[in-house]
């Protein structure tokens, strides 16, 4: 018989597959999102130095007014104009784009819209 697959568990294999490839540096760092049943997080990681240099989630209590009454995708553009804008202010114009593994739709392109609003370019 088969084994019924666990979307989870096929989502961390593509993340693994794609992260052989994928790369952030100084110059270029990585935007990484995750996206949970109710929050939606991203950061923007230098994997070289292996540091975090910034994030943004919905759960941020400076985004708490703006996300309030708001759906789960009108969040996520919150959080993704939130995240650019830290990155602008850290000088940080273009980025790559790790999606996680997940279908490049819904929440995790509606981030991508509000960065690029913010001004990131990837």
């Amino acid at each position: 018989m088969f084994k019924k697959l666990d979307k989870n568990e096929v989502r961390k294999a593509k993340h693994a597959r794609i992260r052989h490839t994928l790369k952030g540096t100084a110059e270029r760092p990585r935007l990484c999102v995750y996206r949970s049943t109710g929050m939606i997080y991203a950061q923007i990681i230098d994997d070289v130095a292996g540091k975090t240099l910034c994030a943004a989630s919905s759960k941020d209590k400076a985004l708490e007014a703006a996300l309030k009454g708001k759906t789960k995708v009108e969040q996520a553009v919150e959080v993704g104009k939130a995240i650019g804008a830290k990155a602008i202010k850290l000088k940080i114009k273009k980025v790559v784009f790790d999606r996680s593994g997940y279908i490049y739709t819904g929440r995790v392109q509606s981030l991508a819209e509000g960065a690029r609003s913010a001004g990131l370019e990837f």
